[in-house]
C-alpha cells in the first residue's frame, strides 16, 4: 500500500506556481481560494483544469459557477496567497477588482489570469476537478510566485 505522507511529499517536489481561483456563486456572492493544482489540459481549443478539496471551504459555490478565473500570483503576492488559502469571509475587501465573465471577480496586478467556462467536473475522490475552457488570457511582465516543499519561492537568473 502506498502511504499518503510518500505521496505528498513527492508530489510537492516539483516547483508549482501559486494561483487563485476566483467565480462567482448562482447568488452573486464572490468566492475563491489558492489553488497549487492547476495545468493546461488542450491548446485547441485552450482548456485548463484546477482541483478542489470536497471539504474546502466554497466547494459546493464552485460546483455550481458557470465560469472562473484562474489568477497565476506575482512574486509580491504571498499575501494573497495565504488570504485565499485561510478561512476569513472578507476575502476581497480592499482588493482591486475588476468584474470578468458572468460577473465574476478579476483581481488585478497578477502574473497572468485566465478567464474560463466551466465545461467539465470530475470527481477525483476527496477532490473535485475542474476543467475550463480559456475565453480570455492575459500576461504581465511579473515574475510569478513558486510554491516548493511547504514553502514559497521565487525564480532567480540562470548562472
Amino acid at each position: 500500500m502506498i502511504h499518503v505522507a510518500c505521496v505528498t511529499l513527492s508530489a510537492a517536489l516539483p516547483p508549482a506556481g501559486v494561483t487563485i481561483v476566483t467565480a462567482c456563486n448562482p447568488e452573486g456572492e464572490d468566492i475563491g481560494r489558492t489553488a497549487n493544482s492547476f495545468s493546461s489540459v488542450s491548446l485547441d481549443p485552450p482548456m485548463v483544469l484546477w482541483s478542489l478539496a470536497k471539504t474546502s471551504i466554497g466547494q459546493h459555490d464552485f460546483h455550481r459557477a458557470q465560469h472562473f478565473a484562474v489568477h497565476v500570483l506575482g512574486e509580491v503576492q504571498e499575501t494573497l496567497s495565504g488570504l485565499f488559502a485561510g478561512k476569513a469571509a472578507d476575502r476581497f475587501d480592499g482588493l482591486s477588482l475588476t468584474r470578468g465573465a458572468d460577473g465574476i471577480p478579476v483581481i488585478n496586478g497578477c502574473a497572468a489570469r485566465f478567464e474560463c467556462r466551466t465545461v467539465h467536473r470530475y470527481d477525483g475522490r476527496d477532490h473535485v476537478i475542474f476543467v475550463g475552457e480559456v475565453l480570455t488570457v492575459e500576461r504581465a511582465p511579473r515574475r510569478p510566485l513558486l510554491f516548493h516543499a511547504g514553502r514559497y519561492g521565487r525564480l532567480q537568473a540562470a548562472d
